[in-house]
């Protein structure tokens, strides 16, 4: 059992503790410097915890494709861009003397230790599972110390900002704990078979309804996201693959039709559709 007392916990030398101090260090200061009133930059100053948000999203989404391309030096580049939402979100927390970024790393060390009690205490746990027993058993302790009142729901501490896709799926692996849940794949095509028909009957239904349509073609992405939970694939992953190889094709048609002199808007569908299977040929 490791102590939390002893330096070579960490298992990093002195030298390198400083380094990183240092690098960390110059980094608020830099967001300081761009949040300092009258000398700092005028769209750093305008932002908001609310206004920043977005790009927080899209750091870290960011990060998630350095990683699907395998790119380690986008990675680096990524993770460091998504560390300066943190200082963002932290220096601007400071302004309020609400807390700083050290608050910040401090209140993750803290939870890291406390909810990994077969590493840094005396529990044991010799599986993934008795991992998330305990992960789970801690969290219920830590929102009833808050005085939270207690959610004994398997579907309790979803995000709801999580992205829609991904959302699904945690909310389908909960369901699933209790046994709500296709034993294997094959079934979820008959459902999915029947959403479809619904979003068609709807679709020539004598009133039309966006409401219902958003609802039926929702379904339809619900049980997508099942069916990917079940083929063990991160549907976000997938459509982010998808996109990647559309983007690939499209443009290669793009390229191909300004050879001729043209763009694609001189052909019709037919002609485009002809240009996207060869583009299918060249692009993989």
């Amino acid at each position: 059992m490791l102590s939390l007392g002893e330096s070579q916990h960490y298992n990093i030398d002195i030298e390198e503790k400083v380094m990183s101090a240092q690098a960390i260090e110059r980094l608020k200061s830099i967001m300081a410097a761009l949040r300092t009133p009258e000398t700092g930059c005028p769209w750093d100053l305008q932002q908001d915890f609310r206004s920043i948000v977005p790009y927080t999203l899209e750091e870290a989404y960011e990060v998630a494709d350095a990683v699907e391309r395998g790119d380690m030096a986008d990675l680096r580049d990524e993770l460091g861009d998504l560390l300066l939402q943190v200082v963002f979100h932290a220096r601007m927390a400071e302004e309020q003397d609400a807390f700083d970024f050290n608050d910040v790393a401090t209140a993750i060390s803290d939870k890291m230790e406390r909810r990994h009690p077969h590493v840094f205490g005396d529990a044991a746990a010799d599986t993934t599972a008795d991992v998330r027993r305990n992960w789970e058993e801690i969290k219920e302790a830590e929102r009833a110390a808050k005085g939270e009142a207690a959610d004994n729901s398997l579907l309790a501490d979803i995000p709801l900002a999580l992205p829609g896709l991904n959302r699904a799926v945690k909310l389908q692996k909960r369901a699933a704990r209790c046994g709500f849940d296709w034993s294997d794949a094959p079934p979820i095509f008959d459902k999915l078979s029947e959403e479809i028909g619904e979003l068609k009957d709807e679709m020539t239904a004598p009133e039309l309804s966006p409401e219902r349509l958003e609802d039926e073609l929702g379904d339809i992405l619900f049980v997508v996201a099942n069916l990917a939970r079940h083929l063990n694939i991160n549907p976000e992953s997938a459509l982010r693959r998808t996109n990647a190889k559309f983007e690939s094709r499209f443009r290669w048609m793009e390229a191909k039709q300004e050879e001729q002199g043209s763009d694609l808007s001189a052909l019709n569908l037919d002609a485009m559709e002809a240009l996207w299977q060869q583009a299918k040929k060249h692009t993989g």
